[in-house]
C-alpha cells in the first residue's frame, strides 16, 4: 500500500512546485507534478495547496517541553523530542553541555533508551557535545566550573562509552590539544565544530585544515575583530566569510541576531552553507517566567523576556526558547528570505553539515519519508517520520 499526497505545494531545495509525493513504507517513492496513479487500498491525502516540505533537521537544541537533554532520562528525551516535532523537527540532535563527567555519561544513556523507547517522535541520530573543551572568556551561559582543556584520556572515555551515539562535537580550537582533539574526532565519524572560541584567523584556518568546517552559532559567544599595535585581525565571525567553505548555523529567533544581520548571512553564505538552528532550552514550547538551562540539579537558573532566555543579571542571553517553525517564520517573514531556501536551510543544509543529506533534507526519491505539512504562516498541521503520521493530521481541515 502506497500513500499520495496531491495537490501539494511541494518545496523543493530551489522552488516551490504545484504536484505530488508518493510513499512506500519508510521512503518517498516519487515525486512529480500532476496526479499520481493511485491503486486500490492505497491511501491519499488532498493538502488542498497547503505546503509539503521535508521535515526540519535540528541540529543544536537543549531540550523543550520542560525538559533538558541533560537531564540524563529517557523519558526527557521523549519529551523534549515531541514537542519540537509538533513544530515541524523530524531529526533531532540533542545538545549536551559542559558538565561533570557522569552528567554527560547519563545523557548517553538518555539518548540510547530513548531510540529505543520511543516509536512516534523525530528521529535522533546521535548526540552535539558542547563543551567541554570551551574557551571560559567565551562561556556564554555555560558554567565556567565544568570547561577545561582537551584530555585525551577523558575525551576517548567519552567517545568509546557513547560507542557511535556522539555526533556532533563543540570546541574551541586555539585550546591547547585542540588539533590533535578535532583529529581524533573526525576518525571516529564525529563532526567537530568551532565555538565558544576567542581563536583568531590563523588559528581558525589551522583548525579548517584539520578538518573542523563548521562553526556554531555564529555571533555567539565567539571572537570577532580585534586590535593589536593598531593593526587589526579577524576573529572567527570575519573568519567564516572569508574562508568560503566554512558552514555556519545561526540563532534565527529574531532576538540573538538582528533581522538585518540574519540578511548579511544569508547573502553571504549562502542557503547552501547557512543552517538554522534554534539552540532551544527546555522552556521551548512552554509559558514560563523562569526555567533552568542544562540539568534541574546543576543547572543555571535563568529568565525569561522578551521571548528570549536570559541570564539573571539580564546581561547575557542564556538560550532561546525558539521552535524551528518560528526559525523559518522569521527568515520568510522578516528577513524576506524566499520560503524554499529558508526550508532549505532548516532541513538539507543541517542534514548535510551532519552527513545525512543523502538521506534526509529534501523531497526526493529514494530518501527517507520524513514530511510536513503547513500553512502561509508555518503553522504545522501534521508530521510524518520514516513513512509513518506521527503527530497530527494530513486530512484537509483537521
Amino acid at each position: 500500500m502506497s500513500v499520495h499526497f496531491v495537490n501539494a505545494a511541494l518545496i523543493y531545495p530551489d522552488r516551490i512546485e504545484q504536484g505530488f509525493v508518493t510513499v512506500e513504507g519508510h521512503k518517498i517513492q516519487a515525486a512529480g507534478t500532476g496526479f499520481p496513479q493511485v491503486n486500490r487500498g492505497d491511501q491519499v491525502f488532498d493538502l488542498r495547496g497547503k505546503y509539503l516540505s521535508p521535515g526540519f533537521v535540528e541540529i543544536h537544541s537543549h531540550g523543550a517541553g520542560g525538559c533538558d537533554f541533560m537531564d540524563g532520562t529517557a523519558e526527557a528525551v521523549i519529551t523534549a523530542a515531541r514537542t519540537h516535532l509538533q513544530h515541524g523537527t523530524t531529526t533531532l540532535f540533542p545538545t549536551t553541555l559542559a558538565a561533570r563527567r557522569e552528567e554527560i555519561f547519563n545523557s548517553i544513556d538518555g539518548l540510547r533508551s530513548a531510540r529505543r523507547i520511543m516509536t512516534d517522535g523525530p528521529e535522533l541520530p546521535g548526540l552535539h557535545m558542547e563543551g567541554p573543551y570551551l574557551n571560559p572568556k567565551q562561556k556564554g551561559a555555560i558554567d565556567e566550573r565544568y570547561i577545561r582543556n582537551p584530555q585525551r584520556e577523558e575525551y576517548e572515555e567519552f567517545i568509546f562509552y557513547g560507542e557511535g551515539a556522539i555526533s556532533r562535537w563543540t570546541l574551541a580550537p586555539e585550546l591547547p590539544g585542540a588539533m590533535e582533539f578535532a583529529r581524533c574526532l573526525i576518525d571516529h565519524g564525529i563532526v567537530p565544530s568551532m565555538g565558544h572560541t576567542d581563536a583568531e584567523y590563523s588559528q581558525v584556518l589551522e583548525a579548517y585544515h584539520n578538518g573542523i568546517s563548521h562553526v556554531t552559532h555564529l555571533y555567539s559567544a565567539m571572537s570577532g575583530m580585534v586590535r593589536k599595535g593598531g593593526f587589526r585581525y579577524p576573529g572567527l565571525i570575519e573568519s567564516a566569510f572569508c574562508i568560503d567553505d566554512l558552514t555556519v548555523e545561526v540563532i534565527a529567533d529574531g532576538c540573538h541576531l538582528p533581522v538585518e544581520i540574519l540578511e548579511m548571512v544569508y547573502r553571504i553564505k549562502g542557503p547552501g552553507k547557512m543552517a538554522l538552528t534554534c539552540d532551544s532550552m527546555r522552556c521551548a514550547g512552554q509559558n514560563v517566567k523562569e526555567s533552568v538551562l542544562g540539568s534541574l540539579k546543576n543547572g543555571q537558573r535563568v529568565i525569561i523576556e522578551d521571548d528570549v532566555a536570559k541570564m539573571p543579571d539580564r546581561m547575557a542571553f542564556a538560550g532561546s526558547i525558539a521552535t524551528d517553525d518560528r526559525l523559518v517564520r522569521v527568515m520568510y517573514r522578516q528577513a524576506r528570505v524566499p520560503l524554499w531556501d529558508c526550508v532549505r536551510m532548516m532541513s538539507l543544509t543541517p542534514a548535510a553539515i551532519m552527513g545525512i543529506g543523502d538521506q534526509v533534507g529534501s523531497i526526493m526519491p529514494g530518501k527517507t519519508a520524513n514530511l510536513i505539512c503547513f500553512d502561509e504562516d508555518i503553522r504545522i498541521s501534521a508530521a510524518m517520520v520514516r513513512g509513518n503520521v506521527v503527530y497530527g493530521s494530513f486530512e484537509s481541515g483537521k
